[in-house]
């Protein structure tokens, strides 16, 4: 008989318990110690455990040979709660017997001893369900029952518990698991069942298991039905799930107002097996996500996001070319346009190609968050010009005559060297090179790894300026007063050396705070040009 897999692998012990080591550390010792409670409030989520927990502690109290406080799985009292044949483990579900009546045959039962085991253990699922006269019913059992007595009440939803029955009990709080310790269990048991399970699907799956061990493994049985491999293409196919490229390419087209790439993307949501809801859906984390991107450290994002490293570049390569108004605008129509798809599902589509056509032209609305978004823009825009005319460093170029003969470019070995201002002045001596004659040469420019902001300042000042700034390598030396941009081509560097340019340029540096505003801007050419990443192949649609 077929048995499915969230009850197949099902933790028997406390140490098969994943990700709740807060809470069953401490049954553990209380029942190694004997020092076990009369009453537990077992709470949280959906599918993280409570219900298991609370069969562990019962055949932990009653096993006859328990192993460091855990059940040993073997003796009669064990297997019997196993089986569901032990008559002194009653688990009760309050949603269906939620009246005082059943309250009332407890009462009567807790004063007779057991029939076989040590303790008579009551487990109550889902007890906010009880009625108001059935928890009064039950307060003064549950606040001093029999020594043989053992009460464990679980609850996904605490707030509806009365404080009567919370401050008689001792409370555990179970917690949503993280998308690496789901995985991980999905991945031990794909191993057991001979499944192929690819790690990035098992990490989508564990996204949508929104932290629930019991939802993770009922989606990985689903997706492995039939006897397929589950691969990110089939959780995809299979959940529904549009994933993160069709998000950033709507996220990319909003920004550049391009309301053709727009529809089209609702038109591919709506036409394959997607549906547009769950699209929604996605796009409210996506936004979501970039938020958090504009509010923390690149550093700190890993622990904070659950994404794979390609998903994190693309979504602050997405991130970049947003402000923080400008978000916040465009997560104000998503969540107004979830609600008007619950409400009315037969105009999803209508609902999303209006929101995201909203989102494109702040014009189009007259809220608060529309004009501030508009405002925003202003600024960033009118702070460019300004920079750039206002701007009093030089700007040198190395200009190629008419028929320039071959050059043979050296590479350097550019190192991340700290800001010169912030080496003490007896420590400063470590950063200067030495010639052959003993004189201190000038340190070597520290190469500016990320010019994703840069180039989003470009391309908003002028989009033609972006296509030879893109691949261009560039530096700034230690005191912050000059600037080289290193490009790939001579064609380039005649391209990016007029005056127009040369102020967008120095001012998107000034803006993004990588040089002082009295910086030498050197444009050149040798730089190499790079590989297509992931990111830059999502934005060519």
């Amino acid at each position: 008989m077929h048995q499915a897999l969230y009850r197949k692998y099902r933790p028997q012990s406390f140490d098969d318990v994943c990700g709740q080591e807060q809470v069953t550390s401490v049954l553990r010792y209380e029942a190694e110690h004997g020092k076990v409670s009369h009453a537990y409030l077992f709470c949280g989520p959906r599918g993280t455990g409570k219900t298991t927990c609370a069969k562990i502690l019962a055949k932990a109290v009653n096993c006859l040979s328990p192993v460091n406080g855990s059940p040993c799985g073997k003796c009669f009292a064990c297997q019997s709660i196993d089986e569901g044949s032990a008559v002194d483990v009653l688990e009760m579900d309050a949603a269906s017997n939620n009246g005082v009546d059943y309250i009332r045959d407890i009462r009567e039962a807790v004063n007779y001893t057991p029939n076989a085991l040590n303790k008579r253990v009551y487990i109550i699922d889902e007890v906010h369900m009880l009625s108001t006269s059935a928890f009064n019913a039950l307060l003064k059992t549950l606040e001093e029952p029999p020594e043989h007595v053992l009460f464990i009440l679980a609850t996904t939803e605490l707030h509806k518990l009365p404080a009567t029955i919370i401050s008689r009990c001792q409370r555990m709080d179970f917690r949503r698991m993280k998308v690496d310790v789901l995985a991980s269990r999905l991945v031990h048991i794909a191993e057991l069942e001979g499944i192929t399970l690819e790690e990035n699907a098992a990490k989508i799956i564990s996204k949508q298991a929104m932290g629930g061990m019991r939802d993770a493994i009922s989606l990985f049985e689903l997706c492995a039905s039939g006897g397929h491999d589950v691969t990110s293409e089939r959780v995809t196919e299979i959940l529904g799930l549009s994933g993160t490229e069709i998000s950033y390419k709507a996220a990319v087209a909003v920004k550049r107002r391009d309301t053709a790439a727009i529809f089209n993307i609702v038109r591919t949501v709506a036409s394959s097996s997607k549906d547009i809801a769950v699209f929604w859906q996605e796009l409210l984390e996506f936004w979501r996500d970039m938020l958090v991107c504009k509010y923390l450290p690149s550093g700190e994002l890993t622990d904070y996001l659950d994404l794979t490293e390609p998903e994190l570049r693309v979504l602050e390569d997405a991130a970049r070319r947003f402000d923080q108004a400008t978000l916040t605008y465009h997560f104000s129509i998503l969540d107004d346009a979830m609600r008007e798809m619950t409400r009315s599902p037969q105009t999803k589509r209508l609902t999303a190609e209006l929101s995201l056509m909203k989102m494109c032209d702040p014009s189009l609305e007259a809220t608060v968050e529309a004009l501030t978004a508009r405002v925003t823009e202003l600024e960033n825009k009118l702070a460019l010009l300004r920079s750039g005319g206002s701007c009093g460093g030089a700007v040198q170029t190395d200009e190629p005559t008419a028929e320039p003969e071959p050059l043979v470019f050296e590479e350097k070995k550019v190192t991340a060297e700290p800001d010169s201002s912030d080496i003490p002045h007896e420590e400063k001596g470590e950063h200067e090179v030495k010639s052959a004659h003993g004189a201190a040469e000038k340190a070597e420019p520290t190469r500016i790894r990320d010019v994703g902001e840069i180039a989003e300042k470009v391309a908003s000042a002028n989009p033609m300026y972006m296509s030879f700034f893109r691949d261009a390598d560039c530096y700034v030396s230690p005191d912050r007063k000059e600037v080289t941009v290193k490009t790939t081509s001579s064609f380039a560097v005649q391209m990016l050396s007029s005056d127009s340019a040369k102020k967008v340029l120095l001012s998107a540096f000034v803006l993004c705070d990588v040089c002082d505003s009295d910086a030498v801007l050197v444009i050149t050419a040798g730089a190499e040009p790079k590989a297509k990443s992931p990111v830059d192949e999502l934005t060519e649609f």
